[in-house]
C-alpha cells in the first residue's frame, strides 16, 4: 500500500490503480464483523437483501415470515461496537403485510422514496418508503419467485417478474398494469435480471434448464437461448434443445459492465457467458454446491482487479475470481444454508442472510500485518518502484 501511495504522489501511477488495489485487498481480507451487528427482527429465514445505491446506507430484508425490514447501516452511536437498528418494519400486524414468504425486495434504483417486494402470496407490491403503505399492488395467478427493475432504464418503468408460470411478465409502473408477456420457457421462471448496460435487455432463468436473453422492444422478444455446449452438441441431433445447465437454473447476475452474465444451477455448476454472443466462456469454477429449490441470490464486486463473485455455498459464502474461476476464500459464520448476499461497493462490505434468520456483516480486516511477514515484500517494492528511490542522505550517515 505504501508503494501505491508513493507512486501516486510521484505521479507514476494512475489514481484508479491505487483505488482498485485497495478495493481488491479489502475484498480478499473480508471477515465477519464482531463489532457490528444487524438487529434480528425476522423469526425465520431471511431470503433477500438489497442496499440502495443513492447513499449506500439503507438496506432492505425480506423473510420467510412475510416481514420486510428497513435497516440503517450507518454508525450513529459513536461507538466502535454497535448494532444496525431497524428503522421501520412491515410486520405481521401491518394491514398490508405479505401473507407468505417474501422472495425478493428491491429499492427503486433512482430514489429511496420507493421500494418493491414480491412474495409467494402471488403479489408484487410497490411501497412508499415514507408512509410504509403500498402505492400499487400487482396480483398474479401463480406464485412469484423473483422480480427485478432495470438499474439504468430512463425510457421505461418495467418490472420483470418470474412466477411458477413459464411466462415472464412485465409490469409497467406508469400504467399500473402488466404490459406484456414473454413466452418461451417450459417451466417456472426462477430468476430474472435486467442488463446494467442496455436498458431493454433482460435475462431469465428457468427450471427447464434454460437461460434466455430478451429484447423487450421486439415482437418475438427472445434474442438468444444460451447453450452450454456452444452449439457443438446440437449438431448431432436436430431435436437437441439448448440448455444452460443440466438442472434447474436458479441464479442470474450480470457483471457490472454488462458484458458477461453469471448463472448458477442445481447441477452444482456456475457458468460465465458472453452476454452479446451468448457463448459459454468455459470458465471452470469447480463444484458450486446448490441445492436450492427456488431462486439463489448472489452478487459480484465492483472496482476490483480482478473482479469477484460472492456465491452462497451451503452454509458458507464462496468468493471466486469471475474470469479465471479461482476459489479465493470461503466465508464461514452462518449456522444454516445461505440464500442471499449483497455487496456494498462504497466500503467493500458484504452482507449475507440465510435460513438461520441471521444477517451477517463481512468487513475488511483492520489487523496490521506482522513486520516479519511484510519486510521482504516491502524491500522488493522499494527496489522495483522508482517512487521509493531517494537521492539524499542524512547527516548521521555522513558522520558515521
Amino acid at each position: 500500500m505504501l508503494g501505491f501511495l508513493s507512486a501516486r504522489q510521484a505521479g507514476l501511477d494512475d489514481p484508479l490503480r491505487l483505488r482498485r488495489a485497495e478495493s481488491t485487498r479489502r475484498v480478499l481480507s473480508l471477515e465477519i464483523n464482531k463489532d457490528k451487528y444487524v438487529e434480528r427482527i425476522h423469526e425465520s429465514g431471511v431470503n433477500t437483501l438489497d442496499i440502495e445505491h443513492i447513499e449506500n446506507r439503507y438496506m432492505l430484508s425480506g423473510g420467510s415470515d412475510g416481514v420486510i425490514v428497513l435497516y440503517d447501516l450507518q454508525n450513529l452511536s459513536g461507538n466502535s461496537c454497535y448494532t444496525c437498528k431497524a428503522v421501520c418494519t412491515v410486520g405481521r400486524s401491518h394491514p398490508d403485510v405479505h401473507k407468505f414468504s417474501v422472495e425478493t425486495v428491491q429499492w427503486y434504483p433512482h430514489d429511496t422514496g420507493m421500494f418493491t417486494s414480491s412474495s409467494f402470496d402471488k403479489t408484487l407490491k410497490i411501497w412508499d418508503t415514507n408512509t410504509l403503505q403500498p402505492a400499487d399492488v400487482f396480483n398474479f395467478e401463480e406464485t412469484v419467485y423473483s422480480h427485478h427493475m432495470s438499474p439504468i432504464a430512463t425510457r421505461h418503468c418495467l418490472i420483470a417478474v418470474g412466477t411458477k408460470s413459464p411466462k415472464v411478465q412485465l409490469c409497467d409502473l406508469k400504467s399500473g398494469s402488466c404490459s406484456h408477456i414473454l413466452q418461451g420457457h417450459k417451466q417456472e421462471v426462477l430468476a430474472v435480471s435486467w442488463s446494467p448496460r442496455y436498458e431493454y435487455i433482460l435475462a431469465s432463468a428457468s427450471a427447464d434448464s434454460r437461460v434466455k436473453l430478451w429484447d423487450v422492444r421486439r415482437a418475438s422478444a427472445c434474442l438468444l437461448t444460451l447453450d452450454q455446449h456452444n452449439g457443438e452438441k446440437s449438431k448431432a441431433s436436430s431435436e437437441a434443445v439448448n440448455t444452460a445447465h443440466n438442472g434447474r437454473v436458479n441464479g442470474l447476475c450480470f457483471t457490472n459492465d454488462g458484458l458477461h452474465l453469471l448463472t448458477t444451477g442445481t447441477d452444482d455448476r456456475m457458468r460465465l457467458w458472453n452476454s452479446s454472443s451468448g457463448k459459454n466462456t468455459l470458465v471452470n469454477y469447480g463444484k458450486v454446491c446448490n441445492e436450492s429449490r427456488k431462486g439463489l441470490k448472489f452478487t459480484v464486486s465492483c472496482g476490483c482487479s480482478p473482479e469477484f463473485a460472492f456465491v452462497p455455498y451451503n452454509s458458507t459464502i464462496a468468493i471466486y475470481t469471475i474470469y479465471s474461476g479461482e476459489l479465493m476464500t470461503i466465508l464461514r459464520g452462518h449456522f444454516s444454508s445461505v440464500d442471499c448476499c449483497v455487496f456494498q461497493p462504497y466500503l467493500q462490505e458484504l452482507y449475507s442472510s440465510g435460513r438461520d434468520g441471521n444477517i451477517l456483516a463481512w468487513v475488511p480486516s483492520l489487523r496490521e500485518p506482522e513486520p516479519d511477514d511484510t519486510s521482504e515484500e516491502l524491500s522488493q517494492q522499494h527496489q522495483q518502484n522508482p517512487a521509493y528511490k531517494d537521492a539524499w542522505s542524512s547527516s548521521d550517515d555522513d558522520d558515521g
